[in-house]
């Protein structure tokens, strides 16, 4: 949608009244970052405003027409690490744990599901249909991001295949082009341990009337021998007793976009970014045989092209049309070693990735409303060689046509319903596996999705949301198939997942003791049918399986208050997640990593000289997982840890307008904080950083 027509619809919108209070929320203290409220489709060019940046250092709750809560974090906040990865991004946003696996990989967690069950898009295209139904958040970059946004519970049935629990979305090619200016950047720093990074960014846009160009490309070094060991831990077979065995780190990246709007209203845009890495896999420090696993090489490149006809006149009244084709190609190679000593290679994994996307999306006039459709088809191949062993090709087709529709209830002068609006969506999903490397074949699946949301403001600074939902995620091939160098015994019965969830919530503003206080406040239920859960063997092996269910059901609180220069904000989640099944009545069944309460807190205070310094704490109740050698449960006690930073910026001239500047202390009582059973948080660490924008 070019920007005078988004004008135009969105003032048409907001006469209506649904739109008044959220232009409001934009504007008010404790937003980051573009403070607009978004509708929680993936099509970036739905009706929307486009408001001023804000530079306030706290994430902004959004409510979404269609019944949905969402916050939004910006990358330029000096608590975000400098040339982050999208994993050390995603720990700053409140309600999602992220966690690092006994695989080395960073994956997320979020009101009772797990990281199959949430997506990850890059400007629409998932990044979550590969093999693994998940991607490694350690690896991959966000240099070229405009800002990330989570949305959780209710998504959309507009997401695609695979889409449950919620959705991690990245910006980088999508956002239309401003006026002339120059959009380079340069970051780095460097920590106590002698790790570096640095990144740059290059880029110009150039505007005539209401089209224009935009291009920008960069790229980062991240490079550390390995991460500090808390204290009162102890590891086996470790050379330097203070570091964490086998946490090395190389990685370059670089990334590029660009994108050309006509006056009329019509785009094209483009983004690509890729890394390659070396790196350890530390070992788990609480079974018998833990993972001896180094990754020479792990390389992947991920491109997308889109166009939109913008928003304009169609024989059935207004509307506009979009397509997007993404390519996500990648290869890796996994070293086993004998000891822990990483001398002598016991066995090696050579894995050829490449998934194609294609996705089409379309929003039109309905009457007072709007109607949206998205088609997403989509295709993975990977191929697998084991030494000793052999070679093993696997391919599988998901499938998701969905549409929603979102309509007032009431036109002007309805007193309570006058703001009301509410959203009807349904999908139909496919997933068939035509290639499963000479193993047991599965008959395709189809399956179908629903979703209603509404929203109703009240007064003219609190609004309500509510949704339900049911969605279908189809199991990944490695669940189905891989034998991970022996740490899993392949289930090629696997069912498909089902989600039913509700949720209701309420956003606003309150004066409260001398204070604006912004808030969030969300229950949710949700029920996951035939949850895939990985069980021990005994052996020290693992097998995935279906559960008959499991429930999830909380509440999530979110707020900001402010007084002047002065923040004091937090979030809370607070779940109860049960697993069962009848075939083991009579035996207590536990989630994995589903503490009942998860709490972070934060306050933020100017400094003398223009300094500004921020303390933040964050605590995790007790949580289980499953011990491989007993097939067993393993309580993990509840943890916090505290972080602090100072910062200030700086006006500069020359090419760059402001130098941010923050020295941070991450775990500051250097506790011992687990990511899962056996692998430590990194313990007490100092670094400096720089950002130049």
């Amino acid at each position: 949608m070019t920007r005078r027509m988004e004008g135009k619809v969105g003032r048409r919108f907001a006469r209506r009244g649904a739109w008044r209070l959220l232009a409001a929320l934009a504007c008010l203290p404790g937003a980051e970052g573009v403070a607009a409220q978004v509708p929680d489709t993936v099509s970036r060019d739905t009706v929307s405003f486009q408001l001023r940046e804000l530079r306030i250092e706290a994430l902004r709750p959004v409510a979404s027409v269609s019944g949905a809560s969402a916050v939004r974090l910006s990358l330029q906040s000096p608590r975000v690490a400098a040339v982050p990865l999208l994993d050390e991004a995603l720990r700053e946003i409140p309600f999602l744990q992220v966690r690092e696996n006994s695989r080395g990989e960073a994956q997320p967690t979020l009101r009772g599901t797990e990281s199959r069950q949430l997506s990850v898009l890059v400007d629409g295209v998932p990044l979550t249909l590969g093999w693994d139904a998940r991607t490694d958040l350690s690896l991959i970059p966000v240099d070229a991001a405009r800002e990330i946004q989570l949305f959780r519970g209710i998504s959309s049935v507009l997401h695609g295949p695979n889409v449950l629990g919620g959705v991690v979305s990245i910006e980088i090619g999508h956002g239309s082009v401003d006026a002339d200016r120059r959009l380079n950047g340069m970051q780095g720093g460097m920590d106590a341990t002698g790790a570096a990074f640095g990144g740059v960014r290059l880029g110009r846009t150039w505007s005539s009337g209401d089209g224009g160009v935009s291009v920008q490309a960069g790229g980062g070094y991240r490079t550390r021998d390995g991460v500090p060991l808390p204290g009162g831990v102890v590891q086996p077979a470790a050379t330097d007793p203070n570091r964490r065995l086998n946490s090395d780190l190389d990685h370059v990246s670089a990334f590029f976009t660009g994108r050309a709007e006509s006056e009329g209203g019509a785009w094209v845009s483009t983004s690509a970014f890729g890394y390659r890495a070396e790196r350890g896999v530390p070992p788990e420090l609480h079974v018998m045989n833990p993972r001896r696993w180094r990754l020479p090489e792990a390389k992947r490149a991920v491109g997308t092209v889109s166009a939109g006809t913008g928003w304009g006149r169609t024989p059935f009244g207004t509307g506009d049309f979009e397509v997007s084709i993404g390519v996500d190609v990648g290869d890796a190679q996994i070293d086993e070693f004998e000891t822990l000593a990483y001398e002598d290679v016991a066995g090696q994994e050579f894995a050829d990735d490449r998934t194609l996307t294609f996705r089409g999306l379309s929003d039109h006039e309905l009457g007072d409303g709007i109607v949206r459709t998205a088609l997403t088809v989509a295709e993975t191949r990977h191929v697998e060689r084991l030494v000793p062993g052999g070679e093993s090709t696997f391919r599988q087709r998901l499938f998701s046509l969905g549409g929603e529709v979102e309509l007032p209830l009431a036109g002007p002068g309805a007193g309570f319903w006058s703001g009301a609006r509410v959203s009807l969506g349904a999908s139909w999903d496919r997933g068939s596996t035509p290639e499963t490397g000479g193993r047991e074949a599965r008959e395709t699946i189809d399956d179908w999705g629903a979703r209603i949301g509404g929203s109703a403001q009240i007064g003219s600074r609190v609004r309500f949301h509510m949704g339900a939902s049911r969605r279908v995620r189809f199991p990944s091939l490695r669940e189905l198939y891989s034998g991970a160098l022996g740490r899993f015994v392949p289930n090629h019965e696997l069912a498909p997942e089902i989600l039913r969830a509700a949720e209701g919530g309420v956003t606003g503003t309150v004066e409260a003791f001398g204070a604006e206080v912004e808030a969030q406040a969300v229950l949710f239920v949700q029920s996951f049918s035939n949850a895939i859960v990985r069980t021990g063997l005994g052996d020290g092996r693992f097998r995935r399986e279906n559960r008959r269910r499991v429930d999830a059901a909380g509440i999530e609180l979110l707020g900001d208050a402010r007084w002047g220069n002065v923040s004091l904000g937090g979030d809370l989640t607070w779940q109860n997640v049960n697993v069962t099944d009848r075939r083991f009545e009579g035996r207590s069944l536990r989630a994995e990593y589903q503490p009942g309460i998860a709490v972070g807190a934060h306050v933020e205070s100017p400094l003398p000289a223009g300094f500004r310094a921020r303390a933040a704490v964050e605590a995790i109740g007790r949580q289980y997982c499953v011990d491989p050698d007993f097939d067993a449960d393993i309580a993990l006690d509840p943890t916090a840890r505290v972080d602090l930073v100072v910062s200030r910026e700086f006006a500069v001239s020359g090419p760059f307008r402001t130098l941010q500047t923050s020295l941070s202390l991450d775990n500051l009582a250097d506790a011992t904080v687990f990511d899962q059973c056996g692998l430590p948080q990194p313990g007490r660490l100092l670094r400096l950083q720089f950002r130049l924008f």
